[in-house]
């Protein structure tokens, strides 16, 4: 029986390009090379594609690649190929635009489509189909940049227009401090601030405008950061419950990555009630958001009332050893390889 002839991308243009590459690697030293051919495929910064040769090593967030060899034609390396896990984080590889390009070249890919990682990856219009979908989440108010104007958004979508002062005395009127600032389009917490006042929220919308025009503001929830993976296209699988605890003042990028204090603990002391009802809305969410294959839905769990908030949906998290999203499936009972076996079936059977 011949093998699958896999395609792994990783690295890419986005701003989570050296998470992309602990990922990517993670995910090849750790397929069946029994059952797949596998073809390593490495975009640089630049957005160069290169064929990566190594297959057993793993690195970590922060290393270089080493490449070999520059893919010329894109396309037709892309077209001999069975199916493609695009292991690629943020703009350009979880936002629907690879996905267009798999899709228009006829390809198999693992993971959402267009439609569901375009809408996961902006958090703004994530919000408004889980506003939809009724599920609870902090009080927001969106906003963009155009020009030296910054636009309120109305919930009818009406909008105000604003110079910087004015706009966070709008803000600061509608949400209580602290607040977080958040790029729409942006992974790994990075442009993430809080604002404790209205000085820093002035700071840090313009920070947040480096990375997007469009800018979400949230209310702070006090409580836990709850975290279920999930798997399936249609009839869909959830696993236990991981939860965050940060060495910062929030889960920022620094914290992630860069901080020994921060901690993710698997199979977290929630009581059997509040863990169904993470599930359920964890399913319900990845099914409004028209999620396929695999995602890490995240929820804050509040001190005092136990209210759960969703916060967002990752659809290709992060998937090292170490990672929450193949940690809370191995503790469920599928190893890391297992998990990458299922991913593949889910889209060959589809």
């Amino acid at each position: 029986m011949s093998k699958l002839k896999l395609g792994v991308i990783f690295g890419g243009t986005s701003t989570e390009h050296d998470v992309s590459i602990a990922s990517g690697t993670s995910v090849i030293k750790n397929l069946n090379k029994d059952k797949y051919e596998i073809h390593p495929i490495y975009i640089n910064k630049q957005g160069e594609w290169f064929k990566y040769q190594c297959t057993e090593q793993k690195l970590k967030v922060g290393d270089d690649v080493k490449v070999t060899e520059k893919i010329d034609n894109i396309c037709e390396y892309l077209k001999k190929l069975d199916i493609v896990f695009p292991v690629l984080h943020g703009l350009g590889g979880e936002d629907g635009s690879i996905q267009g390009m798999l899709e228009i070249l006829r390809i198999p890919y693992i993971g959402s489509k267009i439609l569901g990682s375009s809408l996961c990856m902006d958090k703004v219009y994530a919000k408004i189909i889980f506003d939809k979908a009724n599920i609870l989440q902090a009080k927001y108010v969106y906003i963009r940049k155009n020009k030296n104007e910054y636009i309120f958004v109305k919930k009818d979508f009406s909008e105000e227009r604003y110079n910087i002062s004015e706009i966070t005395q709008k803000i600061a009127g509608i949400l209580k401090f602290p607040m977080f600032v958040k790029p729409s389009n942006s992974g790994s917490s990075v442009g993430i601030n809080k604002a404790n006042n209205i000085s820093e929220l002035e700071e840090y919308i313009k920070h947040a405008e480096l990375f997007d025009n469009k800018i979400l503001i949230e209310e702070n929830i006090i409580g836990r950061e709850i975290e279920c993976a999930v798997l399936g296209n249609e009839n869909i699988e959830t696993s236990g419950l991981g939860e965050i605890i940060t060495g910062d003042k929030f889960y920022s990028f620094e914290a992630k990555y860069n901080n020994p204090e921060s901690q993710t603990i698997i199979s977290p002391d929630i009581s059997e009630e509040l863990s169904k009802e993470v599930k359920k809305l964890a399913k319900k969410a990845y099914k409004a958001t028209d999620c396929k294959g695999l995602a890490r839905v995240d929820f804050f769990v509040d001190d005092i009332q136990k209210k759960i908030y969703i916060n967002e949906i990752n659809t290709l998290p992060g998937f090292t050893n170490i990672s929450m999203y193949p940690k809370l499936w191995e503790k469920s009972g599928l190893s890391y390889s297992e998990l990458l076996d299922k991913l593949i079936q889910l889209e060959v059977n589809s």
